[in-house]
């Protein structure tokens, strides 16, 4: 963080954003993204399981094939529709037992036991100001997840990108992006907001209400992606977004939060120590009204597909709504560094588990970083 730091499992894994009678995925108007392979048209892609071979082209030419076309409404996200985003227990498409597949037997570590999400005192401390709420708009209602401002290589000291989950972008296979996205960082950091009381904007969006003009998530979540339930494609549920507040012209993200937080990719999970994961989590017997974090200690594995990435877990009773909450741990220079983000978690809550964030990560933030 720039500035100052701070036998086989079975469980019914479900995905942590919210939405309001969201019942079941999504179901819009999206290709997958997959591709017909090089030996066709040239604007073609390679198909899915050459994504480790992709260049820099394919992933530029995928993303422009791929945008995001968010709409900014100004007064959308007033004080109020960033209070009550949904009804109590309305998680997103919380499926049956019988929905999720059992985690592989090859390349799983015993799931972690509960460790309490305890909330940041408040005002939270100012390097914390990283953390922030996303909001954003479906047919099916309003989605709160969470997400971290991490630093851009390619602009230092002045990154508008935002890392959080891909199901809090886009509905997956057959779906796509969600509407009118935006990145509230520090939010109610003074704690006005909460307890059924109002608060002013000022006062929960102290730093801004930012929008996503750019959105990247990764292939697999777009050609695989489900909102029903967790699986083997959970394996690669991340996203990263760029973003611009109109109030504030000429002032990057990172400026106005004063630090941002660098992405340790292929971080070996033996090499990981202690893992903090912060997010505001909004399902009883939270209200999406409160940055809270779990110590989760070391992480473990949790893998559906042994030819994917295993993904990490570690105990922690955040609900719906922690989505996409960032996972800091020492990095190799002795700060903190984002290693992941929350994808899903089972139902009571007592751990999470996030994508690993490997070469594939690294290559889709690179080529957020080069889009003009």
């Amino acid at each position: 963080m720039t500035g100052r730091p701070a036998r086989t499992p079975r469980a019914t894994a479900v995905r942590l954003p919210i939405a309001a009678a969201l019942a079941a995925a999504l179901a819009l108007t999206a290709g997958c993204g997959s591709g017909a392979g090089r030996g066709g048209d040239p604007r073609a892609l390679p198909g899915l399981p050459d994504l480790r071979g992709w260049s820099s082209a394919d992933w530029s030419r995928w993303a422009q094939q791929h945008l995001l076309h968010n709409e900014i409404a100004r007064d959308l996200w007033s004080p109020a529709a960033m209070k009550a985003p949904a009804a109590p227990g309305t998680a997103a498409a919380a499926p049956s037992p019988s929905a999720v597949p059992a985690p592989a037997r090859t390349g799983s570590d015993p799931l972690p036991g509960p460790v309490p999400a305890r909330p940041v005192p408040h005002p939270y401390p100012a390097d914390l100001a990283v953390f922030g709420r996303l909001l954003a708009k479906s047919p099916q209602g309003t989605y709160t997840c969470s997400g971290t401002v991490v630093s851009d290589p390619a602009h230092p000291g002045k990154s508008n990108l935002v890392w959080t989950a891909g199901h809090c972008l886009h509905g997956g296979k057959g779906g796509d992006w969600l509407k009118n996205i935006a990145f509230v960082p520090d939010y109610n950091s003074a704690g006005a907001a909460g307890g059924g009381r109002s608060a002013t904007l000022a006062q929960v969006a102290p730093l801004g209400r930012w929008w996503a003009d750019h959105a990247m998530v990764a292939p697999q979540w777009m050609a695989e992606g489900s909102d029903a339930a967790g699986g083997a494609v959970s394996q690669y549920d991340s996203g990263i977004i760029r973003v611009t507040d109109p109030d504030l012209p000429g002032t990057s993200l990172e400026e106005a939060v004063g630090g941002s937080v660098p992405i340790w990719f292929d971080a070996p999970r033996e090499r990981i120590g202690a893992v903090t994961a912060y997010g505001f989590p909004a399902l009883q017997p939270f209200d999406g009204q409160q940055l809270d974090s779990c110590a989760g200690g070391g992480p473990g594995r949790l893998s559906y597909d042994p030819t994917r990435p295993a993904m990490l877990t570690i105990g922690c009773t955040m609900t719906a709504g922690a989505s996409g909450g960032g996972w800091l741990a020492t990095g190799p220079d002795g700060r903190p560094a984002l290693v992941s983000n929350t994808s899903i978690g089972p139902s009571p809550a007592s751990w999470v588990a996030g994508p690993q964030l490997d070469d594939q990560a690294r290559q889709m933030f690179t080529a957020m970083t080069e889009l003009p």
